[in-house]
């Protein structure tokens, strides 16, 4: 039996997987519980949207003295935003059970305002520049540079020691999941460059967060000559391979960030902001195209979602999951937060995009994951709470739920009349 070709990691954010024998179990099966070790967060991609639920979910996680115990942090697309952001915003850990006390002024505050401002417009017009038309790679650092600029001036390298974050794109060579670490970069295909000094958080960031066909993908962030070990060896391709090799969104390939973590970690913790698929009718030939891709990408994220909560109920790991679609109701009807209706038909269907959201855009997130998170650890996770810490909902102007209806009646469309005008000013 064949079981070398394209297989995912052994290990991961705590395992070890080059120590890993080379043998069916040994690459493809989890570990059993008394093995599994450490508390992981996964953040998913769905830009603007997805970092500002997560905004909310990691706010209820540090107010229970959860997040604090957490080991690593694995992110995607525009949960590799919210992740950045963390990291270079709470430098110092909190000690495992505590709480993070200026939550408000240095992380919140600040992360609304990113997020009130276009991220994405500039960097992706950068095409239309006539010098820019035979350059390969003008969006990705447009973006990096927008980055660099509004979220984090970091190199990996000086990320600590707690959490381990975790920063996932998809390698299109390898069809791989590349991740930047504090001390690699790179996958278990291709091999990893060691210690990588110079490469930036943003551009992690950015390779994370170039989601097709918007951008064009990065490419390879070290010299081709740093990648060394690696599961493909035949000399006569690896170098060229290496050197083509291009990244994109991570969500391409596991929108969810469980690839490191989905292994060893003994408590697994999933914030989910992806979007939820829509039940359409396909009529036309180019819409039975864009759903031929839709239902390919949704077979994947549902194996995984499955998997996940079928090990958690088997006892194998402990941990939760929350989804932008559902509400605290579907955990125990005491549970308060949006009901289900209007998180389906309203808060799960706004854009995904990085352009300028709203102050009711931001506030209904933030919202829905706080209250979210919540829930669900109340449910499946309370063992890990630390304080008895009464809710505070972040903006409870926003909770009527007419009002939110409202407010995001037009969320959905990809171009306002505001938006058009933010293009001017990008």
């Amino acid at each position: 039996m064949d079981v070398s070709v394209n297989a995912p990691e052994v290990g991961g954010a705590f395992g070890k997987p080059d120590e890993q024998p080379e043998t069916a179990a040994g690459r493809y099966l989890p570990r059993p519980k008394g093995q599994r070790d450490g508390v992981a967060l996964c953040l998913s991609g769905g830009g603007f949207r997805a970092a500002l639920f997560h905004l909310g979910a990691l706010r209820r996680l540090n107010e229970l003295g959860i997040l604090s115990k957490v080991d690593a942090i694995t992110s995607v697309s525009g949960g590799s935003i919210i992740s950045a952001h963390l990291a270079t915003q709470i430098r110092n850990w909190p000690a495992p059970g505590e709480v993070f006390a200026d939550w408000e002024p240095v992380v919140a505050a600040p992360f609304r305002a990113f997020a009130g401002r276009d991220l994405c417009t500039g960097p992706v017009l950068q095409i239309l520049l006539p010098w820019n038309w035979f350059r390969a790679g003008s969006q990705a650092a447009a973006l990096r540079r927008r980055y660099h600029e509004r979220l984090t001036s970091l190199k990996l390298s000086e990320l600590g020691d707690r959490p381990k974050y975790v920063f996932c794109a998809t390698d299109l060579v390898f069809a791989a999941n590349w991740k930047f670490e504090r001390d690699r970069v790179g996958h278990r295909q291709a091999g990893y460059a060691q210690r990588p000094e110079n490469v930036s958080v943003a551009t992690a960031v950015a390779a994370s967060s170039c989601f097709p066909p918007l951008f064009e993908p990065m490419g390879l962030p070290v010299p081709a000559d740093h990648i060394q070990g690696g599961r493909f060896q035949p000399e006569q391709r690896r170098q060229e391979l290496l050197r083509g090799i291009r990244l994109s969104d991570g969500g391409v390939y596991d929108n969810m960030g469980l690839e490191p973590v989905w292994k060893d970690s003994s408590v697994v913790l999933v914030s989910d902001g992806g979007a939820p698929f829509q039940f359409v009718e396909s009529r036309m030939p180019w819409h039975r195209l864009k759903r031929y891709v839709d239902i390919a990408a949704r077979q994947g994220s549902t194996v995984r979602k499955r998997w996940l909560i079928g090990q958690m109920i088997e006892g194998v790991m402990d941990g939760a999951y929350w989804g932008v679609a559902s509400s605290p109701q579907r955990y125990h009807a005491s549970y308060p937060g949006y009901s289900k209706e209007l998180a389906e038909e309203c808060i799960s269907r706004i854009r995904t995009d990085m352009n300028r959201f709203s102050d009711a855009e931001i506030a209904i997130l933030e919202n829905h994951g706080y209250l979210l998170a919540d829930a669900a650890v109340r449910q499946h996770a309370e063992q890990l709470a630390s304080v008895a810490a009464p809710l505070a909902v972040p903006h409870p102007e926003w909770m009527d739920e007419g009002r939110v209806r409202k407010a995001l009646a037009n969320s959905r469309r990809q171009l306002t009349l505001q938006r058009f005008l933010d293009l001017f000013r990008a």
